[in-house]
């Protein structure tokens, strides 16, 4: 169940800070409507990371389609492993 809360809370931040914790963000409202997220420094850079890796695997993508493919003997051969 996510933990949502008002951004109100933040008066008192470091209960909304105890609450936050890998894997477990807490959400902030202003106006009844979702605004902020609060995240457990390791979600943050898990996320990041894996929006970087996203990005690259997409280039790739894209160029093995205007490019063409490698076959597996290219890839070994590009590599040094035959």
């Amino acid at each position: 169940m996510p933990n949502i809360k008002p951004i109100s809370d933040l008066r008192n931040y470091t209960e909304v800070l105890k609450e936050t914790s890998e894997g477990a963000p807490v959400f902030l409202t202003k106006n009844g409507r979702g605004e902020y997220v609060i995240l457990d420094m390791k979600d943050y850079d898990k996320m990041k990371a894996t929006l970087t890796l996203m990005s690259e695997l997409e280039k790739g993508e894209r160029s093995a389609r205007e490019e063409g493919w490698l076959s597996a003997d290219e890839v070994e051969k590009a590599l040094g492993l035959i």
